[in-house]
């Protein structure tokens, strides 16, 4: 038995598929504000991530009859996963990844693991130090933290080496390390 909610996204998804104009507003209205966050997790700016956005729902309604309903949450599952598709097409297209390999003499003083407690930190805080990121720590924090990806994963979507991907997270995880020590320093 489908609840409304449940109706309500496979009876969305059959309006776009339609090219119901009102189906592919209310789908936007919907989801825009959580995609557009995707698309800021990855674009270096705003107005980057608008064009990811926007770009994505042109996938999304070009695509939309690949879409199948598997109940509650997967057009939802389905949007997210074309997004950060096209953010991810975006950073290989404008060729802004930095893919070299980091020594040891780059890296950072580690802070002390102990004293990284998050919770001292707002969620918006620690999202504007991820954005403020290097175009190639961000996308492979990104990837590995929230899609959960493996670097072995990452390096096949990037088309970079697994160790790129690893060196490319722990120089990130590096780097918001030492900017919530900082914060936290300022707040003291």
């Amino acid at each position: 038995m489908q609840t409304k909610t449940d109706r309500n996204e496979a009876e969305l998804a059959e309006g776009c598929r339609r090219a119901d104009n009102t189906s592919r507003r209310m789908l936007y209205e919907q989801y825009g504000g959580t995609l557009m966050a995707i698309c800021l997790r990855y674009m270096a700016d705003r107005e980057a991530a608008e064009d990811v956005l926007h770009d994505g729902f042109l996938r999304i309604f070009e695509c939309i009859d690949q879409f199948v309903y598997q109940g509650k949450g997967s057009l939802r599952a389905w949007l997210c996963r074309v997004v950060t598709n096209e953010a991810l097409n975006a950073l290989r297209k404008r060729n802004r990844q930095q893919t070299q390999e980091v020594t040891m003499d780059d890296m950072p003083d580690m802070a002390d693991t102990d004293d990284t407690s998050m919770e001292e930190i707002p969620s918006s805080e620690l999202m504007k130090m991820v954005e403020e990121l290097p175009d190639g720590y961000r996308t492979v924090f990104n990837l590995y933290v929230f899609e959960e990806k493996s670097h072995k994963e990452i390096a096949e979507l990037l088309g970079i080496s697994e160790h790129t991907s690893s060196s490319q997270f722990y120089r990130a995880k590096s780097i918001l390390m030492k900017k919530m020590n900082d914060y936290r320093r300022r707040k003291a």
